[in-house]
This record gives C-alpha cells, sequence and structure tokens, in this order.
C-alpha cells in the first residue's frame, strides 16, 4: 500500500510563493472660500492616510496628513489629489517624514500628488522630506493645474538613504501647466540604476537634494534675478533661479536633511515669503 503523501505539503508550497502584498490608497482635499475664511468640505483619506484639520492662520486653512502604517513599501500606490477653488488659501504639511520601504514584490512603489489651485486662489505644499531606504523602488509625480491667478508655494526635499546604508532607487518629477500650458517640467533620477546620479555634475557624493518652486502672477513683470545660495549653511549649496514665466524655482543640495532644511529656509527667507 502506497502513504498518502504529508498533509502539510500544500502548505509548504504556499509559504514557499506568498502572494505580493500592495497597498492602493487615495486621499481628497477640497477647499472652497466662504465669507472670507476658507472651508474645508471634502478631507478624506483611505490608509495610510489621516488628515487633520490645524488651526486656520486667518483666511488660510490649514491641513496635516499623518501616515498611520508605514507606506510605500514596493508595490504600493498611494495618491492625494486637492483641489483649492477660487479664493481660498490652503496651506498642507505632513507630520513626518515619507520613507520609502522595500516590498515582498519586485514593481516599484508609485506616490502621486494631483494639485489643482483656481483663479485668486493660493496653495502651499510644504510636505516633509521622502526618504529612500535601501532596497526600495519610489517613483512619484507631482501634477499642478494653475489658474492664471493663482498662486503656489511648493517644496520638494528627497534624502538618499538613512544612516549608515546606501539609497534605493527614486525618481521624481515635477510638472506645472498654468493656463493649460506647461511651465515647468522636470524629471531626476537618484540611486541605482540611475546613470550619473552621484557623480560631480549632480550631487557629487551629496545624500540630500531639494526644491522650492514659487509660482505668483506678481512675477510676470517683474520676476526675481538669479541668486545664488552658497554658505546657508556652509555644506549646501543652492540657486534660485526665474523661470519662463511667472515664478521661479530654488534647487537645492546638501549633504543631509537639516542642512537642506536650512537652504530652503533661506531660499524662503530670500524671496520675503512667509509660510
Amino acid at each position: 500500500m502506497t502513504a498518502a503523501p504529508p498533509l502539510r505539503t500544500a502548505a509548504r508550497t504556499a509559504d514557499a510563493a506568498p502572494a505580493p502584498y500592495r497597498l492602493h490608497a487615495i486621499a481628497r482635499i477640497r477647499a472652497e472660500a466662504a465669507d472670507g475664511v476658507t472651508d474645508l468640505p471634502l478631507l478624506h483619506g483611505d490608509g495610510p492616510f489621516a488628515l487633520r484639520r490645524l488651526r486656520p492662520r486667518g483666511a488660510q486653512a490649514r491641513v496635516c496628513t499623518l501616515n498611520t502604517m508605514s507606506a510605500p513599501h514596493n508595490g504600493d500606490r498611494l495618491r492625494i489629489e486637492v483641489a483649492v477653488g477660487p479664493d481660498a488659501d490652503l496651506h498642507v504639511i505632513t507630520a513626518a517624514a515619507t520613507v520609502a520601504l522595500p516590498g515582498r514584490t519586485p514593481d516599484h512603489s508609485v506616490l502621486d500628488a494631483a494639485l489643482r489651485v483656481d483663479d485668486s486662489a493660493r496653495l502651499h505644499w510644504l510636505p516633509e522630506p521622502v526618504i529612500s531606504a535601501a532596497g526600495s523602488d519610489l517613483r512619484q509625480h507631482t501634477l499642478i493645474d494653475l489658474a492664471g491667478t493663482a498662486r503656489l508655494v511648493l517644496s520638494e526635499q528627497l534624502i538618499l538613504g538613512r544612516a549608515h546604508e546606501p539609497p534605493g532607487r527614486l525618481a521624481s518629477r515635477i510638472t506645472v501647466r498654468r493656463d493649460g500650458r506647461t511651465l515647468l517640467d522636470q524629471h531626476n533620477a537618484y540611486g541605482p540604476g540611475a546613470p550619473g546620479w552621484d557623480g560631480p555634475a549632480v550631487l557629487a557624493g551629496n545624500r540630500a537634494v531639494g526644491q522650492l518652486l514659487v509660482i505668483d502672477p506678481a512675477y510676470q513683470d517683474r520676476p526675481p534675478g538669479t541668486h545664488i545660495l552658497d554658505g546657508v549653511p556652509a555644506r549646501a549649496h543652492g540657486v534660485i533661479t526665474p523661470l519662463a514665466g511667472p515664478g521661479v524655482l530654488l534647487t537645492a543640495v546638501a549633504p543631509d536633511a537639516g542642512d537642506l532644511r536650512r537652504c530652503l529656509d533661506a531660499a524662503l527667507h530670500h524671496l520675503d515669503l512667509r509660510t
């Protein structure tokens, strides 16, 4: 008589090939002007997004985004949609840095933000840094649609690797359309597989890179001139350059997150912006 196969064989097979884990989540914010202040009629987030109202600052509404679980891992798809109605004023921050992590699937993760700012409205989009942990593969895209009289202050901070570890792969794209026409479309890639990212023409050994984008109709006729931020702090370097439209862009590199933040703060001070 032939013995029956052990019942644990199927369990072993299932354990050897676990199903990949993928998280799909979306958060939505809508701001509208009403009676001289900005209301938030829509504030909704799937896990891991938790959206919190902060104390308003005058007519400006303020929102903080919290990450309630570790995300994104490789394979995750996260998206934030923000709509700022006519004459509204919205300020959005995050409670902590976003850490891109490796996962059980070889697929890259996605972190998208779709921001729309209508006529005479203003959006401050100032999240904490995105940290690219070893083994992660994150692709993020920030797409901004602006009306002709809209104003925008946007910050992006990318930290390549945690302490004493190499970075993962991180690709970031910022696309700005104003009145339906492209004002800026910039793509950068860092980490394993990205050619030349650590060479002298790109980061030159630095591990923190950031951008500060300011769009304001007041710059249409008199944009700020090119300004080099060197030595603020001593190890960070940045340059403010006018765009081919009513805006300016700061690009900065630094050895770590602290120096990068101080460089961005120096740029805000130079541009006389209060956030």
